[in-house]
């Protein structure tokens, strides 16, 4: 089997969106450059052997967060920045990626890699379907001319190639080129095209980003998903599930809420495990979404297994279960009822745990009981939560 890297350059600016670099902006609780990658480290048994991501020197810091994947700065321009990457590599086969065109399909991409050769590069193009006018300054006055579209295309990433032949070709023709497939054919080397996927667009403009999300929030990601979805529209259902928990708060006892510890926080939560009464009302509302039994009959209180157990090991688990059932999770919303401590300042901290536990959106949010009931009297803590689950489509 021919073997692969996969390189995502996340190394540009990303300026013309606006705001802060368009690789890292969120979808749907992920980076941008992060949907490729999450694709791709499943693939390791169809020959996709490792992932290297190429970022700007001023992002490198946060290197040590990306599990699974070898990470090398940027240069000065394009070209620089994928030789970088390739020095990085060490298969024998290099697809070369821009982080952001998040909804690659599983099925191009082995396309390409079946086409790739030692002799033979492979990219993907899809035919311009607008008429197309050239526009050309002469003399202070644009004129505008039409251009058959005929036999022109665009071309998208991945591109594929022997990767030691590519770094040659880039060090003799890569100063001015756009793409790898230009200094590619600038050394008269053979390239091959495979048809495309619309769903691979390139974000580039806010109005992309937008798109984007539209898309991630129906889960369906590629071609391929969208003929299957129009022709079985029930495998497409999306579930609602409620979690609720409350603890009492003791003396003596740590504050554990969405895995972030409140050290300066008098009073604790009481419980078999370490009440992280956020963790649990989250895992109820992705069981319930499921159709699974709750926390307390899969953990139940008197096994000794799960005394003091931390509390997100065990939404982990959860989170397993609800994949098992061929579940993904879209959203979580959860709202948390407490008197004391002020937890505002610690929500968002909660929110990225979770976020990244569950590889999803996470929305934590605090309410005061105002003085009423129990949680008002700060006797007790309580957590409503609900999530959105998607069925998850499945390839061959």
């Amino acid at each position: 089997m021919k073997t692969f890297s996969f390189l995502i350059m996340a190394g540009g600016s990303g300026s013309r969106i606006g705001g802060c670099k368009k690789q890292f902006r969120p979808l749907s609780g992920r980076p941008l450059w992060r949907w490729s990658a999450d694709l791709v480290l499943s693939m390791a048994d169809e020959g996709i052997a490792e992932v290297v991501l190429v970022l700007p020197e001023d992002e490198l810091g946060q290197a040590s967060q990306f599990d699974g994947l070898r990470v090398v700065p940027g240069g000065p321009t394009r070209p620089d920045s994928v030789k970088n990457g390739l020095s990085a590599c060490s298969c024998e086969y290099v697809m070369v990626h821009d982080a952001a065109r998040p909804f690659v399909g599983r099925s191009l991409l082995l396309r390409l890699m079946e086409r790739t050769t030692e002799d033979v590069g492979a990219v993907p193009v899809m035919p311009v379907a607008e008429a197309v006018k050239r526009i050309e300054e002469k003399e202070g006055t644009k004129v505008v001319t039409a251009v058959d579209r005929k036999d022109l295309f665009v071309t998208q990433t991945p591109q594929c190639f022997p990767r030691r032949e590519l770094a040659k070709v880039l060090d003799l023709h890569g100063a001015v080129v756009r793409d790898e497939a230009e200094a590619w054919l600038a050394a008269g080397r053979s390239l091959v095209c495979v048809e495309g996927e619309r769903f691979n667009f390139k974000v580039t403009w806010s109005e992309d980003l937008s798109i984007a999300e539209a898309l991630a929030r129906t889960g369906v990601f590629s071609d391929e998903e969208a003929l299957s979805a129009a022709a079985a529209p029930e495998e497409l259902s999306v579930r609602t599930g409620i979690g609720y928990d409350v603890h009492r708060l003791v003396p003596e006892r740590p504050l554990i809420l969405g895995g972030v510890l409140l050290e300066d926080a008098p009073l604790g939560l009481l419980g078999h495990s370490d009440a992280d009464v956020l963790a649990h009302t989250v895992s109820d509302a992705l069981l319930g979404a499921a159709g699974c039994p709750d926390i307390g009959n899969l953990f139940p209180a008197s096994d000794e297994r799960y005394k003091n157990a931390d509390s997100m090991e065990l939404l982990l688990e959860v989170v397993e279960r609800v994949k098992g059932e061929g579940w993904r999770v879209l959203w979580v919303d959860a709202v948390l009822t407490a008197q004391v401590p002020r937890l505002n300042e610690r929500l968002p901290e909660m929110g990225e745990n979770l976020s990244r536990l569950l590889n999803a959106g996470v929305n934590v949010k605090a309410k005061s009981p105002e003085g009423t009931d129990a949680p008002g009297a700060a006797r007790s803590i309580a957590c409503w939560a609900v999530a959105t689950l998607k069925r998850e489509r499945r390839h061959d």
